[in-house]
């Protein structure tokens, strides 16, 4: 009981200086793309580089079910201690992108469960578990390839990108774009489908930055890649 109460005094703590580092300008901009919190991920990584790994705090935390205090507990927790079925929940219950991004990228690519849940989710029926499975799809176009099917996947993206939801949408597209990149064999079928397609043509770029229209960007990044 000890032990429990002070676990819950430390969550409490913790959760009163996330409420404090709060920022209304900060949460604005952040719900513009979907995210429900209003802290400065530089000063949320800064409590995490203080509070260092601890798996049991960070369970409590993701248990509160709120934002900020789930991207701090996916800074702080081990992610070889979770099991197959707790990162299939854990995605099934993130639902903003930020805190799919982090767990995808900094907790599930660090797991021995990685290809088992890439191929669990990759045609899981909800898009927004879909477009996990894609993210971790994208990572073995360019890290491990011959566990994949490339020309199965430009297929599958070019049978269903364009009106895929919005976050599987840019999960495909790029996968799409890193096939292009890393594969000269299939880039210009890659640049075809992205030409065709136009998924993400006009979308607002901002000056010195890639487009992520795939013509575009695998152009770009082969360019800057000297090939």
């Amino acid at each position: 009981m000890a032990e429990a109460t002070l676990n819950g005094t430390i969550v409490a703590e913790v959760m009163a200086e996330l409420a404090a580092l709060e920022d209304p300008k900060a949460r604005e901009v952040n719900e513009r793309h979907g995210d429900d919190h209003g802290v400065n991920l530089g000063k949320l990584r800064a409590v995490a580089k203080r509070l260092k790994i601890q798996q049991d705090l960070a369970l409590e935390l993701w248990a509160t079910e709120d934002t900020a205090a789930r991207l701090l507990a996916l800074l702080i927790c081990r992610p070889k201690a979770f099991g197959r079925d707790e990162l299939d929940a854990m995605l099934r219950q993130a639902r903003t992108p930020k805190v799919q991004d982090w767990l995808v990228n900094y907790v599930v690519k660090k797991s021995p469960h990685t290809e088992e849940l890439r191929q669990a989710w990759f045609a899981d029926p909800d898009p927004v578990v879909a477009s996990a499975g894609w993210a971790l799809t994208s990572e073995r176009v360019v890290k491990k390839p011959e566990v994949l099917d490339l020309p199965g996947l430009l297929d599958v993206i070019e049978a269903q990108m364009k009106d895929a939801p919005e976050r599987l949408q840019w999960a495909m597209n790029t996968c799409l774009a890193q096939i292009g990149i890393e594969h000269p064999g299939y880039r210009d079928r890659a640049i075809g489908i992205g030409e065709r397609l136009e998924v993400l043509k006009d979308y607002p770029t901002p000056p010195n930055c890639t487009s992520p229209f795939a013509p575009v960007w695998i152009k770009e990044m082969v360019r800057r890649q000297g090939v």
